[in-house]
Formats: structure tokens, C-alpha cells, sequence
């Protein structure tokens, strides 16, 4: 065990912090160490492409997390993974883009190794985005994207579900954030869709602070000014009711934006404590020549708000180090 003065730290991190394709990010604190999953196929053949870091700015490719399905589907989406009891769950769904279901996948360790258990966790045609919530009291509940066809605004939204144990859903879940405005539009005439104006809501991933939940997500269309990442929130994690969104994107704009002619599509977040325990960051994508790159910005909780300072491309404040290391520093 070592002791570290209060303010001992880098100088600064520059966005993004891996400049390569990385889409999807979910990054898991784990004994002092962040190991970061994204979407697809990794060069090796395997799916899911991991990362290491010590600090959430310098990070190493370490493998890829699984072997494909056989027979296997094109498509494989947003990694996540929980810890619990000595083993690591993988989350993630998968099909064919049109049919997607969330699977789980289980290993010893957080770096590879992961088997597929083996069962399909949900029911609707398509199902993406799987997030997992442990809350105060122990109950889990997962948070996932599905399409609402008879909504007032026809798109992909997020539900929550409780989960039964690590490979089992209630199989009741309820709509937490549906599209209601226009800078969540994905496609006005959307091909796919029968040519209707089809909105998207997803990438759900979920806080508890002071007894309010905050559930963050990615909406509308990466290539449109309009896209970015918001948050809704409730008192209640069991309501029937959606939860209260805060932009509606004319007067409230999403937290996390496109910055025309410097940041494009900035998006699909998770969240992480820093090296030090305390500050929360943003984990995000955006968009360069290389595709959907790696980057980070300090988020933070002020009353019923969330805020991201960022997306930011100037030098940052590195994260601040730990006064002590060498001890599990937890979530």
C-alpha cells in the first residue's frame, strides 16, 4: 500500500483518448483498473474488443472478450459488464439488425475468456443496450432499447426490467423514456421502418444519487446537429409512469452535443468513477475519419441536474490520482 499526496496527477488528457474505433464504449472499474468493451468483431476473429487503463486516459488493446455465436449472427452490439460473487456477467445483444436479442456471457476474469451462457433474456423482436442497475437496496434491474410501434412517436425507446438472477428477467418491463420531441428523430421517412418518422432513443445507463435515479441516453440521429446524450429522472424506480425528461431540445438542449465544424456525434455513454473514487466521468463515442473513437469528460450531479463538461477537444485536467492505492476501490 502506498500513500499519495491529495492533488498528485497528470498534467492533462487530450479527447479523444484512444484515437481508434472503439464504438459502444462500457468501461468497468475493477481492483483499481478500467477495462473498456465496445460493439462488433475484433481483428482476431472474436467479438468484443477490450482495453486497459490505469486512469482512464492511457489505454492498451488487450484482446477481445468472446467467441461468436455458432452459428453466428452479423451483428454483435454494446458490451457491458457487471461484476458479482467472483465472476464477471457480459451483457449484449445481438441478430441480425432487424431481430436483435440480449444474451449474457460469463468468464472468471474481466479481460477475456467470456462464454456465452447459453439462454436468451428477452422476448420483444428487438431488444438492444442492455444496461444493469444494482440498487441501494440490492434489487437489480436492467435497462434496455426496444421499439414502440403504437407510441405517438413511433421509435426505439428504453424500459426497465427486474431481474430475476444474473440470467433471468421478470419478463414485465415498463417504459422509462419514450420519444416525445423532435431533435430525437432518427429518420423523418425512415426505408426500414415502412417509411415513417421514427425517432430513437437508447444507450440507457443509470445513477442513483440522494434517492433519484437518473437514467442517461443517446437520442436522434448521429449525422443530425440535433444529436446528442440526456438524461430523465425519478423518485421512484418501480413507477409505471416515464420518468421526466429534461431536454426537449429548443430551449433545453441534451447535455452532451454535436459542436458543429469540431465534435461530431458524441454518444452511447457509460458511467465511471475516476482513479480517486470521487469524480464521476462520462464515457462516450464521437465521431472522426477513424469511426467511432474513445473519449471521456467529467460529469457531475448539481440538484435534480446532470452535466457533462465537454464534449470537450481542448486539454483537460487529468483525473486526479487516489490518496491510496493498492486496496479495491470498488464501482
Amino acid at each position: 500500500m502506498s500513500v499519495q499526496p491529495i492533488n498528485n496527477r497528470a498534467d492533462t488528457f487530450l479527447n479523444p483518448v484512444y484515437p481508434h474505433s472503439f464504438p459502444d464504449p462500457f468501461v468497468l472499474k475493477y481492483n483499481g483498473r478500467y477495462f473498456a468493451y465496445c460493439t462488433g468483431f475484433s481483428d482476431d476473429g472474436r467479438v468484443f474488443g477490450i482495453l486497459r487503463s490505469s486512469d482512464l486516459v492511457n489505454w492498451e488493446k488487450v484482446g477481445s472478450a468472446m467467441t461468436p455465436l455458432d452459428p453466428s449472427p452479423p451483428f454483435y452490439w454494446a458490451p457491458e459488464v457487471t461484476y458479482a460473487d467472483g465472476k464477471f456477467y457480459l451483457y449484449y445483444s445481438v441478430g441480425n439488425e432487424t431481430l436483435m436479442e440480449l444474451r449474457v456471457a460469463v468468464s472468471a476474469e474481466p479481460d477475456g475468456g467470456f462464454v456465452d451462457a447459453g439462454m436468451r433474456l428477452t422476448n420483444e423482436e428487438f431488444a438492444i443496450d442492455a444496461h444493469v442497475f444494482v440498487d441501494t437496496d440490492g434489487k437489480r434491474y436492467m435497462f434496455y432499447a426496444s421499439d414502440f410501434l403504437k407510441h405517438t412517436h413511433i421509435g426505439t425507446g428504453t424500459v426497465v426490467d427486474e431481474m430475476i438472477d444474473w440470467f433471468n428477467l421478470a419478463g414485465k418491463p415498463r417504459a422509462v423514456t419514450r420519444a416525445r420531441y423532435d431533435w430525437q428523430v432518427y429518420d423523418p421517412q425512415r426505408k426500414e421502418k415502412g417509411g415513417v418518422r421514427w425517432h430513437t432513443i437508447e444507450g440507457p445507463a443509470v445513477i442513483k444519487r440522494k434517492g433519484i435515479y437518473y437514467e442517461m441516453f443517446s437520442g436522434g440521429n448521429w449525422q443530425n446537429t440535433t444529436y446528442g446524450v440526456s438524461f430523465a429522472e425519478a423518485d421512484d424506480i418501480g413507477r409505471d409512469e416515464e420518468w421526466a425528461q429534461y431536454s426537449d431540445g429548443e430551449k433545453i438542449f441534451p447535455i452532451l452535443r454535436t459542436i458543429e465544424g469540431r465534435i461530431v456525434g458524441p454518444g452511447h455513454n457509460s458511467i465511471v468513477r475516476g482513479p480517486n473514487n470521487r469524480e464521476l466521468y462520462c464515457v462516450y463515442h464521437r465521431w472522426t475519419e477513424a469511426g467511432r473513437v474513445l473519449a471521456i469528460d467529467r460529469m457531475d450531479v448539481a440538484g435534480r441536474r446532470l452535466f457533462v463538461i465537454g464534449a470537450t477537444d481542448t486539454p483537460q485536467p487529468a483525473p486526479y490520482r487516489p490518496q491510496v492505492t493498492g486496496f479495491d476501490e470498488g464501482w
